[in-house]
């Protein structure tokens, strides 16, 4: 594991929360829209791992396998009948440690990025506000690396059109 060499799963499981809790959470508030669930959904994610770390094996890094679980975590939870009957919009300020000083241009993105469909809203997520890199992102959603960047490429266009050309765009990194 890319976490911590030589220690035991307890440790490295310290480890991994500390480091990647927040992160998680994001993630999950963003796919589930809602921020108690998405706490519901960390908690399941490190459990799950925590019963499973003897399973990693190292082909991703420690993060892309838990944002993996996250995701699938989430997932789930939207296929139960009952997410389904419940009013999931959640404000911006809502989400977990908001950046001070976000400018009203970046507001808007980050609005009409919740508003994409959650395919495209996932992967625009891990990608550009995780930083996560095509193959880590592919491995995270479990898709290939073209649908990846199909799936960016159209969220940028409807990205385009939702703001009309402003300036705080998604810029693609390659």
């Amino acid at each position: 594991m890319d976490v911590v060499a030589g220690q035991d799963n307890s440790q490295v499981f310290d480890v991994l929360i500390e480091r990647y809790q927040r992160d998680l959470l994001r993630t999950c508030t963003m796919i589930l829209k809602d921020a108690h669930l998405a706490e519901d959904a960390v908690q399941e994610t490190f459990l799950l791992a925590y019963k499973n770390l003897h399973r990693f094996r190292g082909e991703s890094s420690a993060y892309t396998w838990l944002v993996r679980i996250a995701v699938n975590t989430c997932r789930n939870m939207q296929r139960r009948a009952w997410f389904r009957h419940e009013d999931r919009r959640v404000d911006l300020d809502a989400l977990p440690v908001s950046v001070p000083g976000m400018s009203e241009t970046s507001v808007a993105l980050m609005g009409e990025v919740m508003r994409l469909p959650q395919k495209e809203r996932e992967t625009v997520w891990l990608y550009y506000y995780q930083e996560m890199t095509t193959a880590e992102v592919a491995q995270s959603l479990g898709v290939s690396a073209s649908a990846v960047a199909k799936r960016l490429s159209r969220a940028r266009k409807r990205l385009r059109e939702a703001l009309g050309g402003m300036d705080d765009e998604p810029k693609s990194r390659g």
